[in-house]
């Protein structure tokens, strides 16, 4: 019986340390072998990292969404590589366009910013695009006029967004008081010269035919946009402001 119980101990034994070998020959706890997540700060890939920091409002492959299109040739023929970064970097104060540079308060690398800029340059880019054209510059070169931004405004975008503005058979408002509150006089600007085609409207050469806004029209209207934000978007206060009610058992 000694001998048996010994062979039988001997056997558990060799069973117990080859299925120690034959296991994973891992600690508990450990993870098994496979493709590691890469972290995020190490991620260089341009879909990835657009997918994750820039469709939510620039839509999917750039065709745009809340924002304008990454991907119009139009406007990545009229805006720089600096301040392409510029934006992405430190984004827009007072604007829904946050920073993505962490030393801005973002998540993002300084080489993961410039590989944004530089992949959308190179994807969606058209350098001949404008070729024998001379677009207006990205950033106003002269001061606008409000005044004559409302005539430019019903020659050029009346016949979309209205004669006022609120909103027309082609187009909505465009002094809607929230919207204004979230663009940029920038950005303004920047969707006059390019356009939103995602929505059908043109850029700065076709608004009107054989007519392009010039340098001065475009400053002028975006001043007469600016003029039209609202001191309290959204917020509908009355004319007359109410008598406060004196709290029960005091004075005030």
């Amino acid at each position: 019986m000694i001998v048996v119980d010994r062979i039988q101990t001997f056997l558990i034994a060799l069973a117990l340390m080859a299925f120690a070998i034959s296991g994973c020959g891992r600690m508990p706890g450990q993870p098994r072998p496979g493709p590691e997540v890469p972290r995020p700060d190490e991620v260089m890939d341009f879909t990835v990292l657009y997918q994750v920091n820039c469709s939510a409002c620039h839509g999917a492959g750039g065709k745009g969404g809340a924002a304008i299109g990454l991907a119009d040739p139009v406007y990545l023929a009229v805006v720089d590589a600096a301040s392409l970064r510029r934006i992405t970097a430190n984004g827009v104060k007072g604007t829904s366009m946050p920073a993505f540079a962490r030393s801005a308060g973002g998540m993002l690398m300084d080489r993961q910013i410039d590989a944004l800029v530089n992949g959308m340059r190179a994807r969606w880019a058209k350098p001949d695009l404008l070729r024998g054209v001379t677009p207006p510059s990205y950033a106003a070169s002269v001061p606008g006029n409000a005044q004559h931004g409302a005539d430019v405004f019903k020659y050029f975008c009346s016949s979309c967004h209205g004669v006022d503005g609120t909103g027309g058979a082609k187009a909505g408002s465009i002094v809607d008081g929230s919207y204004l509150a979230l663009i940029s006089d920038q950005e303004l600007r920047t969707i006059v010269i390019a356009g939103r085609p995602e929505f059908e409207a043109p850029d700065w050469r076709s608004n009107v035919a054989e007519h392009p806004m010039t340098d001065q029209e475009i400053s002028d209207v975006v001043a007469w946009l600016s003029e039209q934000r609202q001191q309290y978007p959204g917020q509908p206060y009355p004319s007359q402001t109410k008598t406060p009610v004196p709290a029960k058992g005091g004075t005030q």
